[in-house]
């Protein structure tokens, strides 16, 4: 058996209208991934105007690309650093003080390898209370990273990442725990 990509169909994924979707791509295009909007108060009402959820104190810096702000939701003092990507094919959650540094991807979809039409599948991502990913660092689909788990510099979360635990590596392994300190 081989891949046939002439299969593929996602026709089942319905992210929102074709409007919709085309007039957040210019939004996006022109006040979130621009690097020349560095406000983030601009940023946050494009995002609620099109359906996010975000608490008080967020700091969105610039160059971050958010595919589905309807499929977002974000609490209360967290950080997205710069170069950002939430492929957010499905909901992604960062709930109170969660910090996503440089560059890092939150990747909701991946496709079925096993499969010869190589099919979409989706799955949230939730980053708990007080968790941290790393600069480069990738979480994949379903992933959820537990209260205050800290995920290194460019490594990648393929599994969930429990409470207060550090994560280094591809994929990411436990290495110490994490103790904050006030």
């Amino acid at each position: 058996m081989k891949v046939n990509l002439s299969s593929y169909d996602n026709s089942w994924y319905q992210p929102g209208s074709t409007i919709k979707r085309l007039l957040w791509y210019f939004v996006n295009a022109l006040f979130l991934k621009s690097h020349l909007n560095p406000s983030s108060a601009i940023k946050i009402f494009w995002l609620k105007s099109f359906g996010a959820k975000i608490g008080i104190g967020v700091v969105i810096k610039p160059g971050v690309n958010i595919k589905y702000p309807w499929n977002l939701s974000i609490g209360d003092h967290c950080w997205i650093g710069e170069e950002v990507w939430i492929d957010n094919l499905d909901q992604v959650t960062l709930e109170d003080h969660v910090c996503v540094s440089q560059g890092a991807l939150l990747l909701c979809g991946n496709h079925d390898f096993k499969k010869q039409s190589f099919d979409l599948m989706t799955a949230p991502i939730v980053l708990r209370e007080g968790s941290w990913v790393g600069a480069k660092s990738i979480v994949g689909p379903g992933v959820i990273l537990e209260s205050h788990a800290v995920l290194a510099l460019g490594s990648v979360a393929s599994s969930n990442l429990e409470a207060y635990g550090i994560f280094r590596g591809n994929p990411a392994v436990k290495i110490k725990e994490r103790i904050v300190q006030d």
